[in-house]
């Protein structure tokens, strides 16, 4: 054999070992997914409603799949995230209002005093977010959303908050978008936080971000044209009302809904009930170790009801601790 001809046969197999694994990634969309029943599941249904021929076949405008966000695309532990900003807001606003040393639940925050938060329930937490959310037009409450994002960190991890999404959960956004899905995000969450950081971590375009919503007033001052936030509560984004909001925005019942609690079921019983082959998952957090471990008795992120409606109709109930071989994008 010539020089040349080893030399060929050299760069031609250094090439191949450099090209298979990149071969072996694309012929794999779910790596982080342990081969189990979630994975099968999945990759069934898939390719059930996209195979030409198939008698489930789905033409691709009703390929339609929903995520709840919190708990279901990234962690919402020790508190839903959207409340940690709206805390940090606070924080951040006070030297404007002096009188919020005095004035609760603003005292309460301020101090870092829980105990007193915590017995101000929901009506301290309705004041803080209206405080924080509202009042302003819609592209600084869109800044100062990402200005948090971009400096605060989780008070576990340490890492940032946009860093604590679940890796198996943007692969199989991917997938499905791979395969002529349109992916949504159905949350309880307010709408314009979450657009704040919807596009650059899920691949979610705003427009495709549906979650609670204040009312807001278009503004002309002097030619300065802005959307304004009115501290009035305008649809809620959880429970019963999530199909209403995918009536009201999508107009498709989707074929496909993934959740992780109570607040999700009627979205699964939306998306099950629906004529053709259809697809309903939870995400059941069983992994104290890498993340958390909760469901019936959790204050956040509540599963119970939906757990016996998964069982009792054979919906899709992802075991975190046994069928994700990692869960955030910088786990190992």
């Amino acid at each position: 054999m010539n020089r040349f001809a080893s030399m060929f046969q050299l760069r031609f197999v250094v090439s191949l070992l450099l090209v298979l694994p990149l071969l072996a990634q694309a012929a794999e969309p779910l790596p982080s997914w342990n081969e189990g029943p979630s994975r099968k599941a999945i990759e069934t249904f898939v390719q059930a409603v996209t195979e030409d021929g198939s008698k489930d076949f789905v033409p691709p405008a009703e390929r339609i799949a929903v995520f709840d966000n919190d708990g279901t695309l990234w962690s919402e532990q020790p508190m839903y995230f959207q409340l940690l900003f709206a805390l940090a807001e606070v924080k951040r606003m006070a030297p404007e209002h002096p009188e919020w040393k005095q004035q609760q639940p603003f005292k309460a925050v301020l101090e870092d005093d829980q105990k007193t938060l915590a017995a101000g329930g929901m009506d301290s937490l309705k004041e803080i977010l209206v405080t924080t959310h509202t009042g302003i037009n819609t592209e600084d409450f869109d800044k100062n959303a990402k200005r948090w994002l971009a400096s605060a960190k989780h008070p576990k991890s340490g890492k940032p908050y946009s860093e604590m999404v679940y890796q198996p959960m943007l692969e199989l956004l991917a997938y499905l978008r791979d395969n002529g899905f349109k992916t949504y995000i159905v949350s309880g969450g307010e709408v314009e936080f979450m657009r704040a950081f919807a596009e650059e971590v899920y691949g979610i375009p705003p427009e495709q971000v549906i979650g609670t919503t204040f009312a807001t007033e278009f503004q002309d001052q002097d030619g300065q044209l802005s959307i304004l936030r009115q501290p009035k509560l305008l649809h809620n984004d959880d429970g019963p009302g999530k199909p209403v909001s995918i009536q009201s925005i999508i107009g498709r019942r989707p074929i496909m809904a993934f959740g992780n609690s109570d607040g999700d079921l009627q979205m699964l019983q939306w998306t099950a009930a629906g004529t053709g082959k259809r697809f309903a998952g939870l995400v059941h957090h069983t992994d104290a170790e890498r993340e958390w471990a909760y469901d019936r008795d959790s204050k956040i992120g509540k599963l119970n009801k939906a757990l016996d409606e998964a069982k009792a109709h054979d919906w899709t109930v992802v075991d975190m601790a046994t069928e994700w071989k990692r869960i955030y994008p910088f786990d190992k």
